[in-house]
């Protein structure tokens, strides 16, 4: 019998093998302009019929795989949100270590070849161009012009997102729009073009691609290709980033300029150096005609309470337990279960009735083991299934989640005195949870895990584990047992990890794979609330926030709440942590926000889970602030990514990223 699992992991496959391709492809995708190869006899096997077009269609949608957002290894992962082992040594610590240049020594040469963005993005740009050439000269079996068009607006939105890659990490970039001859003069090749001129150029292709594509998913073998609401939600983010002060007259580079390359309207200039308001007002309507679309036509909604229940039901998945929380009154029973509802959002899919994926990669089950405690289950042969601790997340994440009342926890008057926060709670059998644990909102108990912490229901075999920060037989610090894989903070993150998952003598349950959202329906509220925040209309960023507030079971935000300390803009920006944590967008919030010196320049802080190299700590010797001791800076150069030095030599267009 097929479960609906993998039926939905048949639907996320794509057209991967691609025999006689994978050899054009191996061709295209070293040079960075990625010129038309030679006419070879393999391309009219590639293009025979309809199903080879669609299998070299699907092929272009690899880069979806490979910026995972959730993985621990890449850009996007050199934030504040948590830490890894400094054993680890991967390519994301590399640039939260400022330690990248341009000599392709460093983060630029890394193994994993989802670092190299510059070059696999427009290795496909020009996988595109040439499916494209050989649409129409091949004319290939079966297809009807109506496979036709839609193959061609497939083709332009996947153009627009690896363009919109591309922008989002090297800021202004070389436009691709079309296959160069071989023989083209290096003084013809395009240089970097104005941030603007290249915001509206892949709008153009998003636009023109939504008229084409279908409005939403079908749960057939076309799964998660491109459709209208994707094109809509992808257009928001651009113009909601190009409002930001980063490209919106404020970016730390004002003179930076093209030396020899123009860019059509705007010369040799590459950044706006005067704010425009108009570019909220466009944003604003981006993003309120993109959820508008996507939960209409699109038929996208944000999960509930009834839905995550019923998930939880059809898996055997009890009610969490929270410490002070108790399942018997009304008020407990509804916290637990957005508590649970929360974990669900990230740890399912849309045949079990999860609506609010926008769009997901499948590059996400090699992930878990990075989270998971150690020591998940004690095998009959005496061997453990072990997590890595890999993902630590830092004493700001912790703090900047809300208390129970949906303040921060030090702007709480309620709330224990900070002074107090690492010391006992007092709870009845269980004198291992602090102050700082308790009374938190059910975000909270959805993504982390602590000392004392049950991680999950059903993980030992269908028994809790419940975490032991302070055990080296459990998952303390033992550097015995694993020299590396060591919780770095006292904390762990569960987001993304199934409620379901169990560990037996035989493996782990397949149920826990799913794909991770790339966009998802509760950014877009997020996103309409910050344009209507900035352009100054307080009640309408009160109300798109307090959609997703309300949603994860906490109160309602009043104009009361918007003080001095905790303006509107940062209860918009804190929002958007929590709701987003560790899906990818911190890392580049801080740096359009231009905010990065402050958050990523600062020291990371943890529990003294790691750095005292303590076995068996005391409660009290746990529970200390400690600094983690890695080499975390920041360097306004960091905005950017840089291009290979190789590359400039190449292209007398191009220049290079400022401070490289």
């Amino acid at each position: 019998m097929r479960t609906k699992h993998s039926l939905y992991k048949k639907m996320l496959k794509r057209g991967g093998k691609l025999l006689a391709l994978s050899a054009i492809m191996v061709a295209t995708s070293c040079d960075y302009l990625d010129v038309a190869p030679p006419v070879r006899a393999t391309l009219p096997d590639a293009m025979k019929d309809k199903n080879a077009a669609i299998s070299w269609l699907q092929s272009c949608y690899e880069p979806l795989a490979m910026q995972s957002p959730s993985s621990h290894t890449r850009y996007e992962s050199s934030t504040d949100e948590f830490v890894l082992p400094q054993l680890w040594g991967y390519g994301s610590q590399l640039i939260s270590w400022n330690q990248m240049s341009a000599g392709g020594s460093d983060i630029n040469n890394n193994t994993d070849r989802a670092q190299n963005r510059w070059y696999d993005c427009y290795g496909y740009i020009g996988h595109l161009h040439l499916f494209l050439s050989q649409l129409d000269a091949l004319q290939p079996l079966n297809v009807t012009e109506e496979d036709r068009v839609r193959f061609k607006a497939e083709a332009k939105f996947v153009k627009a997102y690896l363009h919109f890659l591309l922008l989002e990490l090297y800021g202004p970039i070389p436009i691709m729009d079309k296959q160069l001859p071989r023989d083209t003069p290096a003084s013809e090749f395009p240089g970097r073009s104005h941030f603007d001129y290249c915001v509206d150029y892949i709008v153009g292709l998003l636009d023109e691609a939504a008229k084409e594509l279908p409005s939403t998913y079908a749960l057939d073998d076309t799964y998660n290709r491109g459709n209208a609401v994707i094109c809509k939600a992808l257009k928001a983010r651009l113009l909601l980033y190009a409002a930001s002060p980063l490209w919106n007259g404020s970016f730390p580079y004002p003179n930076w300029r093209n030396t020899n390359y123009e860019t059509p309207g705007y010369g040799k200039e590459l950044v706006s150096t005067k704010y425009d308001p108009k570019k909220w007002e466009r944003a604003l309507t981006a993003c309120k005609e993109a959820l508008e679309f996507a939960e209409k036509e699109g038929g996208r909604k944000l999960m509930d309470v009834e839905t995550a229940m019923k998930m939880a039901e059809d898996q055997g998945v009890p009610l969490p337990s929270v410490p002070g929380v108790s399942a018997d009154t009304p008020e407990g029973k509804d916290f637990l279960q957005h508590v649970l509802l929360m974990r669900y959002i990230t740890a399912s899919d849309e045949t079990m009735g999860n609506k609010e994926m926008i769009w997901s990669t499948p590059d996400h089950d090699s992930n878990y083991a990075v989270q998971l405690p150690r020591r998940c289950y004690l095998r009959s042969n005496g061997q453990w299934w072990n997590g890595w601790s890999g993902i630590a997340p830092t004493l700001y994440s912790i703090e900047h989640f809300y208390t129970k009342d949906g303040v921060l926890p030090d702007k709480d008057k309620n709330f224990t005195p900070k002074e107090e926060w690492l010391k006992s709670a007092e709870i009845p059998g269980r004198g291992d949870i602090i102050n700082l644990n308790v009374d938190r909102e059910p975000r909270f108990y959805a993504t982390f895990s602590f000392d004392g912490d049950e991680y999950g229901s059903l993980i030992r075999n269908g028994q809790p584990l419940t975490v032991r920060l302070r055990d080296k037989d459990q998952q303390g610090y033992n550097p015995e047992q694993a020299n590396r894989d060591l919780c770095q903070t006292g904390f762990l993150s569960k987001k993304i990890v199934p409620p379901n998952i169990k560990f037996t003598d035989g493996g782990d349950n397949v149920g826990k794979w799913y794909p991770f959202p790339v966009i998802r329906l509760a950014e877009l509220y997020l996103d309409v609330a910050e344009c209507y925040e900035e352009l100054g209309d307080t009640p309408n960023a009160l109300k798109y926030l307090n959609v997703i507030r309300n949603r994860a079971g906490v109160r309602s935000l009043t104009t009361a709440d918007i003080t001095s300390d905790m303006p509107l803009r940062e209860w918009v920006h804190n929002e958007r942590f929590i709701e987003l944590w560790f899906e990818g967008q911190r890392y580049y919030d801080v740096r359009r926000w231009m905010t990065a010196p402050k958050y990523l320049g600062a020291e990371r802080e943890g529990l003294n889970s790691y750095e005292g190299r303590l076995y068996n700590p005391t409660f009290e010797q746990f529970n200390q602030r400690v600094k983690i001791n890695q080499p975390f800076t920041w360097d306004n150069r960091m905005y950017l990514m840089p291009v290979r030095q190789n590359e400039l030599y190449s292209n007398p267009q191009l220049v290079q990223a400022p401070g490289y």
